[in-house]
């Protein structure tokens, strides 16, 4: 096996023996649930033939969804911590095709459940009081009664699972193993090669020539490669037109929110929202050109700091500053952080064949475990304090919910992380001493605002263009994702297409575009968060309980009214407004810091 993290101290590893002590017992995990699954297809016709089986039933149902998940979790964290090693490849691979027979086997469950009439369900009640566990449970499969197809058509779709993943499958292994990007000189005139993992980097360079060869390089490729691109993108989105048409929805937009109950309106109310304030953007591009000292500002020229205070935070410094941060919501809330930090949930340091990024994961039964990539900057700090707030949600929801509700809607999933990262810029506004500092933090907070709600908005526009071209019979060639992109981004940006040639094709390194309407929820949650933030640092205690309230309700209610009870109506356009309420007070405070010259 690999040695790649042999020089790693284990205080600075997750300790993933806390889910499985060994390869071995894994392996051993694996036989017997792949045993129990298949055993499980001889339930198939049976679910109900009274209310006790289909208490039993289910029961086993969701008790092999558990294990399945605790499987595939510790193989999928074991590659990800070093991609190199085949075994555990091997494993993930295992942990994949469990599932897709898991699907095949309880195909039949929601087909037989909907034969079931209200009258007969509420029998069942009556008889066998325990299914009342599942109630939510069986009257969100109700409201999906008429999206469910025939047990033969739900076997047909499981077992094509695999290859309607195809394309993004096949996107993850060309942009991720397959094409090699060229090699330019970094600031200090060194060879590198630009990789996913080191071209923000390139591209946050001080010297504008290091950033113009980064950009220009890596689009090169994209440029080569646009057709095979396109293909992919294209199978990808009719896959799930097909699936939505297949399953009786008007549209791949109504399919995917339709899984989380959200009424299309809210993310057309986000799209309107955001280009009614892209003049706000449009600003703070000019007032980026006016720090930068350009006469012609470039998409190249929009990661790079506009602050010359470069914190350097070591990760020991990140983690007291996380906890003291968070201790704003009470005693609960820190016992869990130190428990995260204490307790090995964290894999910190960069290794070779490391997944990069950042995420946090875990199942219901394990501890939820995050994956840095830990450099020392304030960047890391605002990641670190975003897992972390995965990772309280999760946990949680886990401790105060059954299996059944223990997760939360991908809706909800980003709102618990960014309202730590907007606590956190509130905090270190107030302590900041100096014109400096609050400089770079204003800095830091309105660049995540322009690329989560802006640009994951301008995702979200892109994507559901390109899905309703699909269904009206266009082909998506690479020419008309270009196009279509090139025009996207000089609206959002206010930068001419014409000056920005290389940026037509974005669209083809976007991993989310194979994700099925899941980019919106980043500039929903971000909003919501900083409405909520504001809350919690401004309002009362009340605010405060609420909010862990939220926390710990999982999927127990649709995802509306679980943020509604922590006071956010995401139905309707006001913590949008809210939001852009506070990004153009903070980007008031930085043209003025901008005309008293404190970035010089």
């Amino acid at each position: 096996m690999s040695d790649n993290r042999s020089h790693l101290e284990e205080q600075y590893t997750w300790d993933l023996s806390t889910i499985f002590p060994t390869d071995q017992a894994w392996e051993e995990a694996y036989a017997d649930l792949t045993k129990d699954v298949e055993a499980a297809a001889d339930f198939a016709g049976h679910l109900l033939e009274s209310s006790q089986r289909l208490l039993e039933i289910t029961t086993i149902y969701m008790d092999l969804s558990r294990r399945l998940e605790t499987l595939y979790v510790y193989a999928h964290m074991k590659n990800d911590q070093d991609t190199t090693v085949a075994y555990y490849q091997e494993l993930e691979a295992k942990a994949n095709g469990l599932y897709s027979k898991y699907g095949q086997v309880f195909s039949f469950y929601e087909p037989e459940f909907m034969t079931l009439s209200q009258d007969r369900y509420e029998t069942f009640l009556q008889e066998t009081p325990e299914l009342a566990a599942y109630a939510h449970y069986f009257e969100r499969l109700f409201k999906q009664k008429e999206h469910v197809l025939s047990q033969a058509e739900e076997e047909l779709l499981a077992g094509a699972s695999e290859i309607f993943g195809g394309a993004s499958e096949t996107f993850g292994v060309l942009d991720n193993a397959d094409i090699q990007f060229p090699v330019i000189k970094d600031e200090e005139g060194n060879d590198v090669e630009i990789t996913h993992g080191n071209y923000i980097r390139l591209l946050e360079s001080k010297d504008r020539e290091v950033r113009k060869n980064a950009y220009e390089a890596l689009y090169s490729v994209y440029e080569q490669f646009q057709h095979t691109y396109a293909k992919t993108l294209q199978t990808n989105v009719k896959v799930q037109n097909f699936k939505a048409k297949v399953r009786r929805f008007s549209s791949a937009r109504e399919a995917s929110l339709a899984a989380n109950f959200i009424p299309e309106s809210v993310y057309d109310t986000l799209l309107e929202a955001v280009n009614a304030h892209l003049p706000l953007l449009h600003r703070y591009v000019k007032l980026r050109q006016k720090a930068l000292g350009l006469t012609d500002l470039k998409m190249y020229d929009l990661a790079t700091p506009l602050s010359s205070d470069e914190q350097q935070i070591t990760y020991e410094e990140a983690l007291a500053k996380s906890e003291e941060v968070l201790a704003i919501f009470g005693q609960d809330y820190s016992d869990r952080v130190k428990r995260a930090f204490n307790e090995r949930w964290i894999d910190v340091h960069v290794n070779k064949g490391k997944r990069s990024g950042a995420y946090s994961g875990g199942s219901y039964d394990t501890n939820a475990f995050m994956l840095l990539n830990w450099q020392d900057n304030l960047d890391n700090l605002y990641t670190l304090v975003h897992e972390t707030g995965h990772s309280l949600h999760s946990t949680f929801t886990r401790e105060n919910q059954p299996y059944v509700y223990g997760d939360y809607s991908l809706f909800l999933a980003e709102i618990a992380s960014t309202t730590n990262e907007n606590i956190l810029t509130e905090t270190l506004l107030k302590e900041a001493t100096n014109d400096k500092e609050r400089f770079a933090i204003l800095n830091n907070y309105l660049d995540g605002f322009r690329g989560t709600v802006f640009r994951q908005t301008q995702f979200a526009e892109f994507e559901h263009a390109i899905h309703l071209a699909d269904q009206n019979g266009e082909v998506l060639t690479s020419d008309y994702l270009n196009k279509l992109y090139a025009e996207l981004n000089e609206k959002y940006y206010g930068l001419k297409k014409e000056d920005n040639h290389y940026i037509q094709y974005e669209w083809a390194r976007i991993p989310h575009f194979y994700y099925n309407y899941y980019v919106y929820q980043y500039a929903t949650g971000f909003a919501a968060a900083s409405y909520l933030a504001e809350k919690i640092v401004h309002g009362t205690q009340e605010d405060k309980d609420k909010y862990l309230d939220y926390l710990k309700a999982g999927n127990s209610d649709y995802s509306l009214n679980v943020i509604a009870k922590a006071g956010v109506d995401m139905t309707t356009v006001d913590y949008l407004n809210a939001a852009f309420k506070v990004f153009e007070a903070r980007l008031n405070e930085l043209e003025e810091l901008v005309e008293k010259g404190v970035h010089l």
